[in-house]
């Protein structure tokens, strides 16, 4: 020790002081809460600490003190740790006070002390291995630590026995006889400890370990949720695309990189069907489940966990009780059918209320008389169920607070509960002596701590976290009677409701938002009578939607959809606002069909019932408004867009969030129309309000951003929509990851400007990329994976791979055509692109029949002068020029000419395309002097509309060169 740390050392008698104000709290008189308190200053050091069980409370709590000592002598601020710790577990307590005291003390006689010698502005010296305190535990000691180390349930202090599994788990799960193909499943009947016995495996081989992650494996939206956290802590990319990360995260997991000792655990994982798709696909860790379903023996090893043996059971006992006799402890032990949960429950018991063994076992056979007279859950379960009864009927007499609280939770997932649930007061009363705690942050946590004594739930310190058995939520239904049933589970669903941020479009809420909805699905939150609480249902929908998880969405949505039509009816305004969501869920995951009857069900509904100018109706008419876009029906998309814009001007005025939610909309239609330049001047114009009201940074303002950015480039000024194509891809890809779906546009987006701009070499390597990506996430058929994929044969032209050009392209051209039809603007465009690779192959009269086609439908759904309809033409003068019919070139061409500079102008670069072909044709046609005038102009416009390095004034010097163009269809 250098002279500084010993300058920095607290003397022993301030260390005393410390200790004797530990050893002054009625709570650190528990072994348990001794324990907690080792846990909470590990977690803040972040390194686990476990005391000598064996040791005195005094020596414990020395050992405490001494630690943080050491820690704060290598700069790692051990005292504040343990000073927070003290407060965390004892709430503002005479305890607490204390220790913060004599901590503040020994911070100001630190302060006046010379200060240690090293360079003005340097950091200080982080500790060396050589530096570091020996664990404090004896008999599992822990030579180092993983490097992730994710959401692993507190250790409990009173683990007892279990040493054969543990011997043969980690016989199974080492490095040469696992493999993460086959998992290994702990398996066994509720109470017997599976979990705990993972927990124990994970504390005592962590050092084994580089990642170490805890999953709770009840539904899959939990499961992603945890791999989506894990991602950043493994160096991965994150994003609001579940799927996308997910996958990255198995990846990385399979490859070993980089990590490649790791250990999964899936806690209580249901069907083998709906858990194994989140395992990685081989790889070097370990896979571990635990569960109650047999059925994981015909995909994993399992290892089956049984009650205690009796010596066990007895030890446990025993542990809590020292006074306890051998023959009390036996008989126990088999009144409890050696279920360890109930083991656990009258040893704690025992150890809060020094009870008699006789008296005990009397009240036992007591409960277990009524649990039998009545129609107990979990029948198996008697022994546990009777032994909680005891606990409960104590909670319920010495504070009716904890014991409501405790009622509450029991209608909710048997996952983490967050603590700050009960730190917002519920919209409406739940009972007088629960509203009172959670008024008071001191009586909630006497409360907590009270639950906590008697071990019926358990509180995590570090995640701020209480969580419940489910045989302990079942025993407590079972006593509620059906009026105490509903005003619990209303009460349940009101703290729900006061979490709620109402706020789900905001990817900062989206943590919250997952953290509530496993409670929101198990305490029947779609079958509330509560306006609220089906706000609540509402608003997760939303973010599930925005989050990505459409499976999850879908279900909820349609959960909720199909009880309120039963029970509130079909045309019930809260039954019509979730009908508007599921339409929109199906939408998004391309069941179309659904979502165009479903959205016109609902919008007749709110025509009948509400009218034509509610704001609900002009929400129905929007979702209208997409089904006709799907039809291809763009004129009628534009003519509702564009009505409920107007309503909402009239009915909100022009700043109003759903004002400009419409009008982003209205550009979307507007593109589709081909009206750009009304397009652009409206997406401004909203663009600017939406950064103002929500910040540049939303995903509303990047979205009608992007759609700004697509009409500069179809206006021509593609230089300028590049330089915003990568601020815009770049922006998203920082401020919401690289899987966003709205990040994931703008990088397929960006390969269409990048080849605009003529910067084909990034332009072919990023679409391949995001073509990969997307058809990775969302497959085949998905819109955004199509339109990437239709823009790689054009790529596959310019570099000369035209054979694989049209394959791709028949390929993508088929699958438009099935997913929208034959006549489908987007299927025409694909068409259109198609026959160019066709040309270009020498079958020009292939070509020319797609295309004399294509035209013909393209002018009759949406018009002559539609940007669309003027490329077709542009390349069916191609095709007849390819053919030796430069007549009929000339003619298409000079009515193409003049319809581009009336929708764009004279230097657009596809007016200048179709006039540099022009000058093909006149010089074909023997008008060889108009020729030269044309091309010599069309060349100086092209030199100085997109500048000398650009392809296509290249190919433009050269006179026998035509120029081919392409369509890129506008989303939907």
């Amino acid at each position: 020790m250098d002279r500084d740390g010993l300058r920095a050392r607290p003397d022993h008698d301030w260390q005393q002081a410390v200790v004797q104000a530990l050893c002054d709290s009625p709570v650190l008189g528990d072994r348990g809460a001794r324990a907690m308190l080792a846990e909470l200053i590990g977690d803040r050091l972040g390194r686990p600490v476990v005391l000598r069980e064996q040791a005195t409370t005094q020596l414990q709590l020395l050992e405490l003190v001494r630690f943080c000592v050491r820690e704060e002598i290598a700069a790692n601020h051990g005292l504040s740790a343990l000073a927070d710790a003290v407060s965390l577990l004892e709430g503002h307590s005479r305890t607490a006070d204390a220790v913060s005291e004599l901590v503040r003390e020994h911070a100001v006689r630190s302060a006046s002390s010379p200060a240690p010698s090293r360079a003005l502005g340097s950091p200080p010296r982080p500790p060396s291995p050589a530096d570091r305190p020996a664990h404090l535990f004896a008999s599992h000691p822990v030579v180092g630590t993983p490097t992730i180390w994710g959401n692993i349930p507190p250790r409990n202090p009173n683990f007892t026995g279990r040493e054969e599994l543990l011997d043969k788990l980690h016989q199974r799960l080492l490095p040469e006889k696992a493999t993460a193909v086959l998992p290994h499943t702990l398996h066994g009947m509720g109470g017997v400890g599976k979990s705990l016995l993972a927990v124990e495996y994970l504390y005592r081989r962590m050092a084994e370990y580089d990642v170490v992650w805890w999953i709770s494996a009840e539904r899959t939206a939990q499961i992603s949720l945890s791999l989506v956290e894990l991602a950043p802590r493994l160096g991965l990319p994150t994003g609001s695309d579940v799927s996308s990360t997910v996958a990255s995260v198995l990846e990385a997991l399979r490859i070993g990189v980089p990590y490649a000792n790791w250990i999964l655990v899936f806690d209580n994982a249901e069907s083998p069907e709906s858990v194994r798709q989140f395992f990685p696909a081989g790889g070097p860790g370990n896979i571990l489940v635990t569960s109650r379903n047999p059925q994981w023996a015909s995909v994993a090893r399992p290892l089956e966990v049984d009650v205690f043996m009796r010596e066990e059971s007895k030890q446990l006992l025993r542990i809590r009780g020292p006074e306890i006799s051998d023959a009390e402890a036996d008989r126990l032990a088999e009144a409890l059918g050696d279920l360890p949960l109930a083991i656990e429950q009258a040893a704690a018991w025992h150890a809060e209320t020094g009870m008699p063994v006789d008296e005990y076992l009397r009240l036992l056979d007591e409960k277990r008389v009524d649990l039998l007279r009545g129609t107990a859950p979990l029948g198996n379960q008697h022994p546990v169920i009777a032994a909680w009864n005891i606990s409960l009927d104590r909670l319920e007499a010495k504070s009716p607070a904890a014991y409501q609280l405790l009622k509450v939770c029991s209608f909710y997932a048997p996952e983490p509960i967050a603590r700050t649930m009960f730190m917002r007061m519920p919209p409406s009363p739940i009972t007088p002596e629960l509203d009172a705690a959670l008024e008071d942050p001191i009586r909630l946590g006497q409360a907590i701590r009270d639950i906590g004594r008697y071990s019926l739930a358990r509180f995590d310190h570090r995640a701020k976290s209480l969580q419940m058995h489910r045989l302990v939520q079942a025993a407590l239904q079972f006593r509620m009677t059906e009026k105490d049933r509903a005003t619990m589970r209303r009460g349940a669903h009101m703290l729900l409701v006061a979490s709620d941020p109402n706020d789900p479009d905001n990817a900062l809420r989206w943590d919250r938002y997952g953290t509530l909805y496993p409670h929101v699905v198990v305490s029947g939150a779609v079958q509330s009578d509560e306006a609220w609480v089906h706000r609540l249902v509402v608003n997760e929908v939303k973010y599930l939607l925005r989050w990505g998880d459409y499976e999850s969405c879908l279900e909820l949505a349609r959960s909720a959809y199909e009880d309120w039509s039963r029970r509130l009816g079909e045309e019930h305004a809260q039954t019509l606002q979730i009908a508007h969501w599921l339409g929109f869920v199906h939408f998004n995951m391309g069941r179309y069909k659904e979502a165009a009857e479903l959205n016109t069900t609902t919008l007749e509904a709110h025509l009948r019932l509400l009218g034509p100018h509610h704001q609900d109706t002009f929400d129905a008419l929007g979702n209208v408004a997409l089904d006709h876009r799907v039809r291809g029906a763009f004129a009628e998309a534009l003519e509702l867009s564009d009505s409920v814009h107007q309503q909402y001007l009239r009915l909100m005025g022009p700043d109003d969030p759903e004002t400009l939610r419409a009008a982003h909309n209205l550009g979307v239609s507007l593109r589709l129309v081909g009206e750009f330049a009304r397009a652009y001047e409206l997406d401004q114009q909203t663009w600017r309000k939406r950064a103002q009201i929500f910040g540049q940074d939303h995903i509303a303002s990047l979205g009608t951003w992007l759609g700004m950015i697509v009409d500069l480039r179809e206006l021509g000024y593609y230089e300028t929509a590049l330089t915003y194509h990568r601020e815009i891809t770049e922006q998203a890809t920082t401020l919401l990851g690289d899987s966003n779906p709205i990040t994931l546009s703008c990088h397929r987006l960006l390969a269409v400007a990048l080849r605009k701009a003529g910067e084909h070499e990034e332009a072919a390597a990023t679409a391949e990329r995001i073509r990969a990506e997307l058809v990775r996430r969302y497959g085949d058929h998905n819109p955004e994976s199509m339109a990437a994929t239709l823009e790689l044969p054009i790529h596959l032209r310019h570099r000369g791979n035209v054979e694989e050009a049209l394959r791709l392209g028949t390929e993508i051209c088929h699958r438009y055509e099935e997913t929208y039809g034959k006549h489908h603007p987007h299927a025409l465009s694909a068409a259109v692109n198609l026959a160019i690779t066709y040309r270009l192959l020498g079958d020009a009269a292939a070509a020319q029949y797609i295309d004399a086609v294509a035209l013909a439908q393209l002018t009759e759904g949406l018009g002559a002068t539609h940007p669309s309809t003027l490329v077709c033409r542009t390349n069916l003068a191609s095709d007849h020029y390819a053919l030796g019919d430069a007549a009929d070139a000339l003619r298409l061409d000079t009515e193409t000419l003049r319809g581009f500079r009336e929708v764009f102008d004279t230097d657009h670069p596809s007016t200048l395309a179709c006039a540099a072909n022009l000058a093909m044709d006149l010089r074909a046609v023997g008008r060889v002097e108009e020729a030269e005038a044309l091309h010599g102009d069309t060349h100086n416009r092209l030199l100085r509309t997109l500048g000398s390095g650009h392809p296509a004034v290249t190919q433009a010097s050269d006179r026998d060169h035509r120029a081919d163009c392409d369509i890129d269809p506008m989303p939907l």
